[in-house]
């Protein structure tokens, strides 16, 4: 039985004690069968808002949603709660995105992900073809065999809470731990876990890694403000901190000299790594506003990532020092998160809108195509990084919904999509 489940098993009563700040949120909520369970147990495993900038659903998509994250099968609270949010929190546009039409059509193969509310994410493709995510909230990395759709679950070190998921060239799969300040590795084909611990107190919480082409593994660790690399071979783990407070480092990619580039989400900059000697060389970026998810190279040298709280896509040249942006389709409260650059062609999604969007950028053209990314039939997202496959394609989920998808461009000359 999964932790989640656990916590929602006694629904019936309200006996378990809610953080303060969600007791005062919900008692400016309506009063209403369903506001007392509601307030004692949906905080649990979340705030209250979550759902108050959600962009509310009918009474059918409350019950699908909360069936992501538990089962309340036969439970006779299930109508009351589903009702009430239905009720105070309907299905509204107020987050709707502007969605382009264009030449290029795509189709959506999805997964759901067997163990509820574990908040599914960061699926990535290892060398014989299978798919692998981590499961943050279910403490669990899993993966799903595309050949016969069979799914494998693997629970992980109590407390490890793991953020992403990589792999080395022996096909081993690497996982940050994002609350006990570790990195693992499962040997797949023994299920062995080997961890690694943060040999500074500081750095708490690895977030995103990568591995380079000569087998040591990047990562960063963002509200530590640190980078981190390990060498797999000695487990010897070095981290510097970034010059700029509170910059937190979030997205890492590689050049093609192997040197480490980083986002920086929480101040105008973009980091670069000497991979030799791990000195930093930071980037201001024009806008101060600026927050950067994450970034990807395209094969000029071009270094791409997504403008988060300005809602642009920005194009930043290594050489020159130049950058420049592009407003996203959807507009300034679109929160561009994860990108992905596949044949040159950049893709990104607009975290902040509902549903959560599919966005292509043609840079020879500069014009922009988007879909909506399916979640069931609710629009409860979101994409937190996605990566190509090496056919091509492109890995995407919703964390939310515990959907990993697969996203096929096929090169035609309409704007029509299809969802297998």
């Amino acid at each position: 039985m999964n932790i989640l489940l656990k916590l929602f098993i006694s629904l019936g009563s309200i006996n378990v004690l809610s953080p303060v700040v969600a007791q005062t949120e919900a008692s400016h909520w309506p009063d209403g069968p369903g506001k007392k369970l509601i307030q004692g147990q949906c905080t649990v495993c979340h705030q209250l808002n979550r759902i108050t900038q959600s962009s509310g659903y009918t009474q059918a998509g409350w019950q699908e949603l909360i069936a992501t994250m538990v089962n309340l099968d036969g439970n006779p609270n299930r109508e009351m709660i589903a009702a009430y949010l239905a009720t105070h929190f309907p299905q509204s546009s107020k987050h709707s995105p502007h969605l382009l039409s264009g030449s290029t059509t795509i189709t959506f193969k999805e997964w759901t992900v067997p163990t509820l509310g574990q908040r599914a994410r960061d699926p990535m493709q290892t060398p014989d073809g299978a798919i692998w995510w981590a499961g943050q909230w279910g403490n669990l990395i899993g993966k799903i065999d595309p050949t016969n759709n069979e799914m494998t679950e693997y629970p992980l070190p109590v407390g490890s809470m793991p953020h992403s998921v990589t792999h080395d060239q022996a096909g081993n799969i690497w996982y940050t731990g994002n609350k006990n300040g570790t990195v693992g590795k499962l040997t797949p084909s023994t299920g062995e876990l080997t961890t690694f611990k943060m040999p500074d107190p500081d750095a708490k919480d690895p977030h995103t890694a990568i591995f380079d082409s000569q087998g040591a593994m990047w990562f960063t660790l963002q509200h530590s403000n640190m980078v981190g690399r390990l060498i797999p071979q000695t487990g010897d783990i070095k981290l510097v901190t970034l010059p700029t407070k509170n910059s937190r480092p979030y997205g890492i990619t590689l050049d093609t000299n192997g040197n480490p580039w980083v986002a920086c989400n929480g101040s105008n900059c973009l980091i670069k790594v000497n991979s030799k000697t791990m000195q930093l060389h930071e980037y201001k970026l024009p806008d101060p506003a600026t927050t950067v998810r994450r970034l990807d190279f395209a094969s000029d040298g071009m270094l791409w990532y997504v403008n988060s709280s300005q809602g642009r896509l920005g194009r930043f040249d290594p050489v020159s020092g130049i950058a420049k942006e592009w407003p996203s389709p959807s507009g300034p409260e679109s929160h561009p998160y994860a990108i992905a650059v596949v044949d040159n062609v950049i893709w990104y999604n607009e975290s902040g809108m509902r549903p959560d969007t599919l966005v292509r950028f043609e840079p020879n053209t500069e014009t922009f195509q988007s879909w909506p990314i399916p979640s069931g039939e609710v629009y409860a997202g979101i994409v937190r990084h996605m990566r190509a496959t090496r056919e091509g394609n492109l890995l995407i989920h919703q964390s939310s919904t515990n959907r990993i998808i697969l996203v096929t461009p096929n090169r035609a000359s309409n704007h029509n999509i299809s969802i297998p």
